[in-house]
C-alpha cells in the first residue's frame, strides 16, 4: 500500500467505499480459501462500480478460477504485485485488466516494509520456503526460500526507520532461512541490525525451532534493539505427528530452546503455532501433546484446526480426523493458551516495563506494549503516541489488559 499511495492514490479503511480494493490472500486452509470468495462477493454486493485486485497465494494457485471470474478485474502474482501502482492508473482507461499470476524467479527477492503505522513497520527479510510440510501449500504458492543480502537488507531497513517508527517486525516464510544464496545467515542480520544507531525496538517474527539457534537467543538477551519475545512454530506435540508433518525437529529440541530463552530472559514473552486434528493423530497424541504444551513455560498458544489443502500430501492421507473430533481439540487447546496467557501476564505484575503507545484508538483508550509484548491501555493522549514510557505493572483489566493511569 505504501508503493500506491507514493503514486498518488489515497489509501483508505477497507470497510470504507473505494474505487478499488486489494485482497492480499490466503489459502493456508480452505476456511481462508472460503473466507477470501466471501469477502470478494462482500464488496461486490457493497460496491459494485469498484475494482478488484487478488494477490498472494490464492492467486497462485487457482488462476485459473480467479481469472475467470466477472468480479475480479486483477489476478497479480507473487512478483506482479509490485506492479499494482501502475495497472491501478493504466485501469483507469481500460477495463478489466487481468494478469496471468506467476511466481518470480526461484531466487528473485524484492524488498518490502509496510507503511501508515507511526509507531511499527512490518519489514519483509525473506520470502518463499523450502520446507514442504505435509500439511502446508506454501511453498507451492509462494516458491522457494529466497532473500536480499546483509547490506540491501540494511538499507531497506533505515528506510522504514526514517519513516519515524519506532518499532521494526522482521517478517517472511521462514526468515530464520534468511541469507541462504549469499553465504549469509539469519544471526549475521540480526547482529548488523541490532548496530543500526536509531531509538528503537525490533522484533522477530515466527522464526523455526531449528533455526532459532542458542547463539540467536543469546544475542537477543543482551541486545541494544531486539525485544524478548519470541514466537516459535511447534505444530505438535507428538513426536509421531511432527514426523508425519515432515518437520524437522524433535520436541526434546523444542523444548531446549524454550528453556533456553527462559534461562536468559526469565520474563520473555514465547508464542507457540499448534495444529490439531492433523491426520492419524489419535486421542492419545492429542493427550500426549497437550501434557508437553502444559509443562513448557510458554506465554500463549496460536491454535489452528487442521483443514485439508488439495495437492498436499497430508490430505492424501489416511486416518483424517473427524472435523467435530478437530474442533473439540481445538477448543481445549485455547482454553490452555488462555490460562498460559493469563499466568503469563500476572507474573509480570509489580514490575516496571518500558511500552510503547500506539495510535490505535478504541472508546477513549489508547493502547501499547511492553518489550515482552503485554498489552497496556490508558486514557487517550495524543502526545503519547510513539512514545515509550516506563510504567509499573500494577492493574488489570477484565481483558487480561494492564491500565496505566498516569
Amino acid at each position: 500500500m505504501r508503493l500506491v499511495a507514493e503514486k498518488g492514490f489515497r489509501v483508505t479503511d477497507f470497510r470504507d467505499l473505494a474505487d478499488y480494493y486489494v485482497i492480499h490472500s490466503c489459502v493456508v486452509t480452505e476456511i481462508a480459501e472460503k473466507k477470501c470468495r466471501a469477502l470478494i462477493r462482500s464488496v461486490k454486493k457493497r460496491a459494485p462500480q469498484s475494482k478488484i485486485a487478488i494477490m498472494g497465494c490464492y492467486s497462485e494457485l487457482k488462476k485459473e478460477e480467479l481469472e475467470a471470474s466477472p468480479e475480479i478485474d486483477f489476478v497479480l502474482g507473487t512478483f506482479d504485485k509490485y506492479n499494482l501502482p501502475d495497472l491501478i492508473a493504466a485501469s483507469q482507461e481500460k477495463e478489466n485488466i487481468v494478469l496471468n499470476a506467476r511466481i518470480e524467479d526461484p531466487l528473485q527477492f524484492v524488498p518490502t516494509f509496510s507503511s501508515g503505522d507511526r509507531t511499527r513497520v512490518f519489514l519483509k527479510v525473506q520470502d518463499g520456503c523450502d520446507y514442504f510440510c505435509t500439511f502446508c501449500a506454501i511453498p507451492y504458492a509462494r516458491g522457494r526460500s529466497r532473500s536480499n543480502t546483509i547490506e540491501k537488507t540494511l538499507k531497506t531497513a533505515r528506510k522504514a526507520i526514517e519513516t519515524g517508527a519506532k518499532e521494526i517486525i522482521l517478517t517472511g516464510v521462514n526468515v530464520g532461512d534468511f541469507g541462504k544464496h549469499h553465504g549469509e545467515n539469519f544471526f549475521q542480520l540480526i547482529q548488523a541490525l541490532d548496530a543500526i544507531s536509531w531509538d528503537g525496538r525490533i522484533r522477530l517474527s515466527s522464526i523455526e525451532p531449528e533455526l532459532l539457534s542458542d547463539d540467536i537467543i543469546e544475542f537477543v538477551a543482551v541486545s541494544k534493539h531486539f525485544m524478548p519475545h519470541f514466537h516459535i512454530p511447534l505444530q505438535s506435540g507428538s513426536d509421531k505427528i511432527l514426523k508425519k508433518m515432515h518437520r524437522r525437529y524433535s520436541r526434546a529440541l523444542f523444548e531446549h530452546r524454550v528453556d533456553k530463552i527462559k534461562s536468559l530472559l526469565p520474563y520473555a514473552c514465547i508464542a507457540v503455532d499448534v495444529i490439531t486434528g492433523f491426520p492419524t493423530e489419535s486421542e492419545k497424541d492429542f493427550q500426549d501433546s497437550c501434557n508437553f504444551l502444559s509443562r513448557l513455560d510458554i506465554s500463549a498458544l496460536h491454535v489452528f484446526t487442521y483443514s485439508q489443502r488439495n495437492g498436499t500430501p497430508a490430505a492424501k492421507m489416511e486416518e483424517q480426523v473427524p472435523m467435530y473430533e478437530r474442533r473439540m481439540r481445538s477448543k481445549a487447546l485455547q482454553r490452555l493458551s488462555n490460562e498460559k496467557k493469563a499466568f503469563f501476564t500476572k507474573n509480570n505484575i509489580g514490575r516496571f516495563e518500558k511500552v510503547l503507545f500506539e495510535a490505535e484508538r478504541s472508546k477513549g483508550f489508547m493502547y501499547g506494549f511492553t518489550k515482552n509484548y503485554i498489552r497496556v491501555a490508558t486514557k487517550f493522549d495524543r502526545s503519547m503516541i510513539n512514545k515509550e514510557i516506563e510504567i509499573k505493572l500494577e492493574k488489570l483489566n477484565d481483558g487480561n489488559e494492564f491500565i496505566y493511569n498516569p
